[in-house]
């Protein structure tokens, strides 16, 4: 059984239907407080507790600026006991793409949707070109399957070093922990690294001293290394951001023998770069965790993750949705669904009939139909499943209790999921349906090099 929350069930040919008996299978229920307890109640209860005493903050941050700024983060923190009373996150920017869009060219999208970042917009080209594939019928060639993939490759070459070293590292940084947390310093002189004879630091203080923004040697290296990545992109795609080359059937540039080797000579670089890379950050949890237990509870939550996959096999892909669950299991990263740390499916029609999207506490209309009550197979989906939306603005001012954000609410089975790098890795390694080669193994815990 894929689903415990929506009244899906699986016949033994393992078709998808609604169960029998309940008359409103998709109705929503708005969350009950606690017994006695009313959002008012806990509101002001919160006020009170800021009030009498000086360990209960309310904290704003706004704007996180390390996502170019259309984030904000509300906290009410309790800083004697270390734990937090409250928390929303708001997505502070209308961006309105499915909006533009309507009405449109559907090649177009290509080239639109790309412009929603300057960071990830490789993928939203593609995204849009694997949607109009499937609409029009139309299946790449292999060899514009591997460029594509290679394109891909490329763009998650620059996303992790970015993360990693000039999103994330300065908060593990010398010039950020002598600052906010100073009692660590003089561990981090004596701690010694694990993985030294990997990326050649003897102690967290001397690794640490190498994340400084800016001067950092493995700051710097992680700037380089992204440089690099772009290269391999553009090699392929033209330019970036906005890539050129992406289009519905494949791409349209030509590849040659010197086009591929300009490419691998610097994957090569990126492939040896990766494994040094994973001895820091194996190295940066452990000195924390010896320093104090608690930080092993920093961002505990259920593991639940969701991925459609990555990087399809060139012989399996044909663009179709009935044969969608065969090439997206050849993919080179596998989709699937883990809730409570299990792998529930590797299915991409139950992970899309799963899908719906939320807007009680976003700045838009309720606005879903029944225009689509199944799949192209048959198999039910919700009236709140993406399919089944429109994108209605709804602007107004900022109520904790009610819509304070421009992000929506996706639930997989009603559930919160995580997706992204460490959700594609969990994915592939659990699924063992990675194909085989020669550099990469999913172990059924871990994807080794």
């Amino acid at each position: 059984m894929c689903f415990k929350n929506l009244p899906v069930e699986f016949d033994a040919a393992g078709k998808a239907r609604l169960r029998d008996g309940i008359p409103d299978p998709y109705s929503v229920a708005v969350s009950k407080p606690h017994v006695g307890v009313t959002d008012a109640d806990r509101e002001a209860q919160i006020q009170r507790l800021m009030a009498a005493n000086g360990h209960v903050k309310d904290i704003n941050m706004d704007p996180v600026t390390r996502v170019a700024g259309a984030l904000a983060v509300h906290v009410v923190a309790d800083l004697a006991e270390g734990r937090y009373l409250d928390a929303h996150s708001q997505a502070t920017l209308f961006r309105g793409y499915e909006v533009i869009l309507m009405g449109r060219d559907p090649r177009d999208a290509i080239f639109v949707s790309s412009r929603a970042c300057g960071v990830c917009g490789g993928v939203h080209a593609h995204a849009s070109a694997y949607a109009i594939e499937m609409a029009m019928g139309l299946r790449p060639p292999p060899f514009g399957t591997v460029v594509r993939n290679l394109q891909e490759a490329a763009e998650m070459g620059y996303d992790n070093p970015l993360h990693l070293y000039l999103l994330a590292s300065p908060d593990y940084s010398e010039s950020i922990v002598k600052q906010a947390n100073p009692e660590l310093w003089p561990k981090a002189e004596k701690w010694k690294c694990k993985g030294e004879r990997h990326h050649g630091f003897k102690t967290m203080a001397d690794l640490m001293t190498a994340l400084n923004p800016l001067t950092g040697s493995l700051y710097r290296e992680g700037l380089e290394f992204t440089r690099l990545s772009r290269e391999m992109f553009v090699i392929l795609a033209g330019k970036y951001p906005h890539p050129q080359t992406v289009v519905p059937g494949g791409v349209s540039s030509t590849v040659t023998l010197q086009t591929l080797n300009e490419y691998h000579s610097r994957l090569g670089k990126i492939f040896d770069y990766a494994q040094r890379m994973m001895a820091v950050w194996d190295d940066i949890p452990e000195f924390f965790y010896d320093c104090d237990d608690r930080y092993r509870q920093v961002g505990a939550r259920p593991t639940n993750h969701v991925d459609p996959g990555f990087w399809d096999d060139h012989d399996a892909y044909d663009a179709t949705y009935e044969n969608c669950d065969e090439w997206g299991e050849r993919r080179w990263s596998t989709p699937g669904v883990v809730i409570d740390g299990e792998l529930v499916t590797t299915r991409l029609t139950d992970i899309n009939i799963g899908w719906e999207e939320f807007v009680e506490h976003s700045y838009y209309e309720e606005s879903h139909t029944s225009r689509f009550a199944t799949d192209p197979l048959g198999n039910p989906i919700s009236p709140y499943h993406p399919w089944n939306k429109r994108t209605l603005p709804k602007p107004g001012a900022k109520d904790w209790k009610d819509k304070y954000t421009w992000a929506c609410a996706p639930r997989w089975d009603r559930q919160v999921v995580e997706a992204g790098a460490y959700s594609r890795m969990l994915m592939t390694s659990l699924a063992q349906k990675h194909p085989v080669n020669d550099y990469i193994q999913a172990t059924g815990h871990s994807m080794r090099l």
